[in-house]
């Protein structure tokens, strides 16, 4: 990807989450080749280690931390042995999520608190903790990692459209508080993607139905997005969720 002038990240320190989707080396290898170093934090089954290495290709620093997304001593001391290491930060991605699908009436009281553990309190989390260096800096870029589901229901995902909606108004509600000191909060909202480079779809109908640009997107077409919101040429930008989706949400 070509770096666009006035998004160039040199000298940037991001930090970014891991999951297990696959998605976090596309995002990090943006972030390395637009210049800045990163730090991945994620648990140890996690795609952590992978996106090291995709992101490492690219020059610039890449370390990893593994930490539990859920546990705030954990991210607290991620965070700091981050800040040791970096001297500060001014990116955080927050992408680390899970789903599910069940009917409402089955979902346990457990798996309600998983996943809105994981997908909720562990960027609430993140934010507050990286929010302290960004207050004393007084400025900074969040990007909250959500979904089209944020904004529509979907069978059998109550909760997971429950915890993107919650994401959604957390990025709004604090690009408000935190705006006046110079962190911008804004979000990425995904359609519905793959991390294979070409596939086949079992699903062609539900394509053809759903979304105008007839296939499924990849995570490499977020990544632009992903830059500019980490740049500072999205100074005015504060507060949105941008969704990149192939239409679903203009059919919706």
């Amino acid at each position: 990807m070509d770096t666009p002038e006035g998004w160039d990240l040199t000298g940037k320190k991001a930090v970014i989450s891991a999951d297990r989707r696959g998605w976090t080396g596309f995002f990090a290898a943006a972030l390395t080749e637009a210049g800045a170093d990163i730090a991945i934090m994620g648990s140890e089954n996690s795609d952590m280690e992978n996106a090291k290495n995709k992101a490492s290709s690219n020059g610039g620093k890449v370390i990893t931390k593994t930490t539990n997304l859920m546990s705030k001593e954990s991210i607290d001391q991620s965070i700091q042995n981050i800040v040791d290491e970096f001297g500060t930060i001014d990116i955080l991605v927050n992408n680390a999520k899970a789903d599910f699908g069940k009917r409402f009436e089955d979902v346990s009281e457990s798996e309600f608190d998983t996943l809105m553990g994981f997908n909720l309190k562990s960027m609430f989390l993140a934010c507050q903790s990286v929010g302290q260096t960004m207050l004393k800096n007084k400025k900074g870029h969040i990007i909250n990692m959500t979904s089209d589901l944020a904004v529509r229901g979907l069978w059998n995902s109550v909760i997971p459209c429950a915890s993107e909606g919650a994401i959604h108004q957390l990025t709004s509600s604090l690009a408000l508080e935190w705006g006046r000191d110079g962190i911008r909060v804004n979000g990425i909202g995904a359609g519905w993607l793959t991390t294979e480079e070409k596939s086949d779809d079992t699903e062609p109908d539900l394509l053809d139905r759903y979304l105008p640009s007839k296939r499924r997107g990849h995570p490499n077409d977020l990544t632009q997005m992903l830059v500019y919101l980490s740049s500072d040429s999205c100074d005015f930008v504060n507060g949105q969720t941008i969704f990149i989706d192939g239409g679903a949400l203009a059919h919706a």
